[in-house]
């Protein structure tokens, strides 16, 4: 009798062991499932990147203005996608605060690296203030054309134009780093995302 009740102890232990095994494996196989659809968001991120850049050389600007709106649509739709996929990872069934705090800080970065993905585009519209094409719209027509935009060349203007064109520089540089910035540490966290995914596959 004794050997029987001892029999079924074990093998309720057994039974216990292999639903906590399957328990964390179907957790597993979620949470891959979750983070390989982080990385389909990012995908398309990527993408609608890629548009805007060549929209941006390719596009009037009506036409790239309708591009921007589609854009911002899309990029709105990933940022509630990879919130919805932050939630999950904190909610009582994952509790992976680690996931969580790495998609956060993916999406601070490319909150940034759009911020400044638009500054670079904003700048280069403009072009650097020496090279930018001035209106003779206020300019007088008698015999000749009278341009309101020939004076007299000083040194005082030349300064002017001159710090002008470096703040212009220093401005674009610096969104040109910013965004170079965002995308290295984006890329260091889509990497820690693989090396999860596979961790967690080969459990």
């Amino acid at each position: 009798m004794e050997d029987f009740e001892e029999k079924v102890k074990i093998s309720e232990a057994m039974d216990t062991t292999d639903v906590d095994q399957n328990s964390s494996s179907s957790s597993s196989l979620q949470i891959v499932s979750l983070l390989r659809q982080f990385l389909a968001v990012q995908q398309r991120r990527a993408e609608a990147y890629a548009k805007l850049k060549k929209g941006f050389t390719e596009l009037g600007d009506s036409a790239y203005q309708q591009l921007c709106n589609e854009i911002t649509v899309e990029f709105s739709d990933c940022s509630k996608e990879v919130l919805a996929l932050e939630s999950t990872f904190l909610s009582p069934d994952y509790c992976r605060n680690d996931l969580a705090s790495l998609l956060r800080s993916v999406q601070v970065q490319e909150k940034q690296k759009l911020h400044l993905t638009a500054t670079v585009q904003v700048l280069k519209k403009a072009g650097r203030p020496s090279e930018r094409l001035v209106s003779h719209e206020n300019c007088k027509f008698r015999n000749q054309h009278e341009c309101v935009h020939v004076h007299e060349i000083t040194e005082a203007a030349g300064t002017e134009e001159a710090e002008a064109d470096a703040e212009y520089d220093n401005a674009m540089k610096e969104a040109i780093q910013g965004v170079q910035d965002a995308v290295t540490t984006i890329n260091e966290h889509l990497e820690e995302v693989r090396y999860e995914i596979a961790a967690l596959e080969e459990n």
